[in-house]
């Protein structure tokens, strides 16, 4: 696999998206396609690089733009990281991972891509079903 073709330019883990190709149920399927008049074979996802963005939310990308016009492949890279293309949002957080962005920018960064993709899937996980503790972050049950 690809990951960093199936890595957003800002930090999101497509690899890891319920609506990747590779990940996505039947049963996914046919709700997406029911909601949004596409065929099933439509909506499953093959990364925003593959498709010039989230095909089933937006019908572009000013990030990825703004990626491609900086020439640069993630936005840790720009000169403005971070910007306001990356702002957490409260709106739809329990269940888009938009959030993660500049976390996950920071670790790429750090720790370089490979390094980062290993954790992703915890860094999701301590996201949406994590409990936050004051001064430490998000933590799993033990």
């Amino acid at each position: 696999m690809d990951y960093k073709k199936l890595t957003a330019p800002c930090g999101i883990d497509c690899f890891n998206c319920s609506m990747f190709i590779e990940n996505i149920s039947e049963e996914l399927k046919s709700m997406l396609a029911k909601a949004s008049g596409k065929s099933r074979d439509e909506v499953a996802c093959k990364g925003c690089r593959e498709q010039g963005g989230c095909k089933m939310y937006s019908s572009s990308c000013a990030t990825l733009d703004c990626v491609n016009n900086q020439g640069v492949e993630f936005c840790f890279e720009c000169s403005e990281f971070p910007c306001n293309k990356l702002m957490p949002c409260a709106d739809g957080s329990q269940k888009y991972p938009h959030n993660l962005k500049v976390y996950n920018l920071s670790r790429i960064k750090n720790i370089g891509l490979e390094n980062w993709v290993k954790e992703a899937n915890t860094i999701r996980g301590k996201y949406f079903i994590g409990k936050f503790q004051v001064g430490n972050g998000p933590r799993l049950e033990e």
